[in-house]
């Protein structure tokens, strides 16, 4: 049952994390700059979390020794969001995206190399799957024509979002609530943002009401949702795990440009498609894998034996 819950939650995580680009694309359109669009994001999920906190009668009480980590926490996702949005400057959403999926591989390595932790070949497979498959869905007639400078930005976006895994996964605060832990990284997020607009052309004004309503909803559906699920996903499968769902974030965006802006569905959309649902059912179904095929292989031992 905790491994079905974190499965879910990875899922949910990815599907309502893909939704970034399309609260975001149209506040960029309206001339808002990223250290704005981030921080009303951060200051309006705080909010929201805030006061699901008071209805629910949860308590905002932290341990001095957990605070060093909660700010830890909100740099790396501060630095994630940062360099994602400053990504969309440089390629398409769907590039960005794509480059920012290497983040299962960063989050990997960061267990195998600083945990100790064994993975598995089903979950390697199931990596390399689910990046062929993004890549797939971001491949335009046969070109991905790259950015150097965008690309490395990109890429820090996903090692920052990987760090921001791996410790809530391995922390002190790994048996924080979810929505407690989620509050004060958007609280810490909010604050660097705030600092980071007032050292350029300051917190612009919210342009119109369809302006206002497009940052609520990326405070909600893609922060508090997403990031809520995120550490729920985390506490039950783990880092990794959690990490390669998040090829279904692609899938999302993906969705979003065929039924809300009528792009075109086309070949490379399906295998990519294709490509990550296998993966995703590799890492649901892996231990069952791994176990049959142990079964086999004794089965097969015994029968050598009674040959």
């Amino acid at each position: 049952m905790s491994n079905f819950k974190g499965f879910a939650f990875g899922i949910l995580t990815s599907a309502t994390f893909g939704l970034i680009p399309l609260f975001t694309l149209p506040l960029m359109a309206k001339g808002m700059q990223f250290d704005s669009i981030l921080f009303y994001r951060f200051l309006f999920a705080a909010l929201a979390l805030t006061g699901i906190m008071v209805t629910r009668k949860e308590s905002f009480h932290v341990e001095k020794r957990e605070i060093p980590v909660l700010v830890l926490l909100g740099f790396f996702y501060t630095a994630s969001a940062m360099f994602l949005f400053w990504g969309y400057s440089f390629m398409s959403a769907g590039i960005a995206t794509t480059l920012h999926f290497t983040y299962p591989i960063f989050v990997t390595l960061i267990m195998l190399l600083v945990f100790r932790e064994k993975t598995s070949w089903v979950t390697l497979m199931a990596i390399v799957l689910a990046i062929c498959g993004v890549a797939r869905l971001s491949i335009n007639e046969g070109e991905m024509k790259l950015n150097a400078l965008g690309v490395f930005i990109v890429l820090l976006s996903a090692v920052g979002y990987a760090l921001y895994i791996t410790t809530v996964n391995k922390s002190r605060v790994q048996k924080m609530t979810g929505r407690k832990l989620t509050f004060y990284v958007f609280v810490v997020s909010t604050i660097l943002f705030a600092v980071k607009a007032g050292t350029n052309e300051g917190i612009q004004a919210i342009p119109d009401a369809m302006s206002l309503m497009n940052l609520v909803l990326l405070a909600i559906v893609p922060t508090v949702i997403s990031n809520i699920t995120l550490v729920l996903a985390v506490h039950n499968i783990g880092g990794t795990l959690t990490a390669v769902l998040g090829a279904v974030e692609p899938i999302t965006a993906v969705c979003v440009g065929v039924l809300v802006f009528s792009e075109p569905f086309t070949p490379n959309l399906a295998v990519g498609i294709l490509l990550i649902i296998i993966a995703v059912t590799l890492i649901i179904l892996s231990k069952s894998i791994q176990h049959t095929l142990r079964e086999i292989r004794r089965r097969l031992a015994h029968l050598n034996l009674l040959k």
